[in-house]
């Protein structure tokens, strides 16, 4: 178990991603996937108010719902640390004060809890001043409502503005970080979030940590992609030099007796400031790899490797 940032959370150092939930796994197959990632020691599931208004025929708090049915049906909410996020749901959108309060509430009767564990800013809204904003989380955590605060999708000169502003208002500090982050997309991590994160005790949580699937290995070609859920997002991906480290992670994961997903993540997690990958399952078979990652130790030629390989994508 790994700690959040410098707060009171403990959690094991893989975050399940609940954007399948409502989307490409209905509720009895979201079930399965929640209860084995809990039997498994994952404590840990992110999720966001907009999760998946994204889809045909969802409005979005879809995953919210899944996630708070499920809890409810269990009796483990004291067990489980759930993330969750505000400014993009189709009707709570941006991060004005009202709106970041009305939108928390509604988080809560979805998820039927009390209160979320980390409260995160999804997107910075750029029509409200950040400290209003701020404010508002800020009364939120000292209602009750939200434990702790985090920054999603920030610039870094943006998240030295929150952390400057937190210090002058005396406003509830962020505990994490979530970036866009994996081996075929690192700038917008490296290398000025990752400083930021390591200088202020900053929990980090990539999303995107296998790439929408391409660094699973799921899609070796365009062909493979075509008519899947994820075909806009993996296509992104895809370069003759981010197949050679698809191809490096297979050499590697055989190996190691392992899943080529499962070493894309244990990559992340030597990384400078990661404390915990978010992945997502849309099957019950595809949680294993998951959790295996944490207990991966890739030797230092592998993990150079493969960081030499991803070098060379530039992104």
């Amino acid at each position: 178990m790994v700690a959040i940032g410098n707060s009171d959370l403990d959690i094991f150092p893989l975050a399940l991603g609940g954007n399948t939930f409502g989307w490409t796994s209905d509720e009895p197959t979201s079930f399965e996937i929640l209860d084995a990632f809990a039997a498994g020691g994952g404590n840990f599931v992110d999720t966001a108010d907009s999760y998946s208004a994204f889809a045909e025929g969802n409005s979005g708090g879809e995953s919210e719902t899944v996630l708070g049915n499920w809890m409810a049906s269990r009796g483990n909410r004291d067990h489980m640390v759930i993330a969750t996020k505000v400014s993009q749901h189709p009707e709570f959108k941006g991060l004005a004060p009202a709106n970041v309060r009305a939108a928390a509430e509604a988080s809560l009767k979805r998820l039927q809890t009390g209160h979320i564990d980390v409260y995160y800013a999804h997107f910075d809204d750029a029509d409200t001043p950040l400290v209003d904003t701020l404010g508002a989380f800020d009364e939120l955590v000292r209602d009750g409502l939200v434990r702790h605060v985090a920054i999603s999708n920030y610039s870094p000169e943006r998240i030295r503005e929150w952390l400057s502003l937190t210090a002058e208002n005396g406003f509830a500090a962020p505990i994490a970080l979530q970036p866009h982050y994996n081996l075929v997309h690192r700038h917008d991590y490296e290398p000025e979030v990752a400083a930021i994160a390591t200088e202020n005790g900053l929990g980090v949580f990539p999303y995107y940590s296998l790439a929408a699937g391409f660094l699973a290995g799921k899609y070796r070609t365009q062909a493979d992609l075509d008519g899947q859920p994820r075909q806009r997002m993996a296509t992104r991906y895809f370069s003759e030099s981010g197949l050679a480290v698809v191809d490096a992670l297979a050499e590697i994961a055989d190996t190691h007796s392992a899943e080529i997903s499962t070493i894309a993540l244990a990559w992340l997690l030597t990384r400078p400031g990661i404390t915990a990958p978010i992945a997502s399952a849309s099957r019950l078979e595809q949680l294993p790899a998951l959790l295996d990652a944490p207990t991966v130790t890739l030797t230092a030629s592998e993990i150079s490797r493969l960081t030499t390989l991803s070098d060379a994508i530039g992104a």
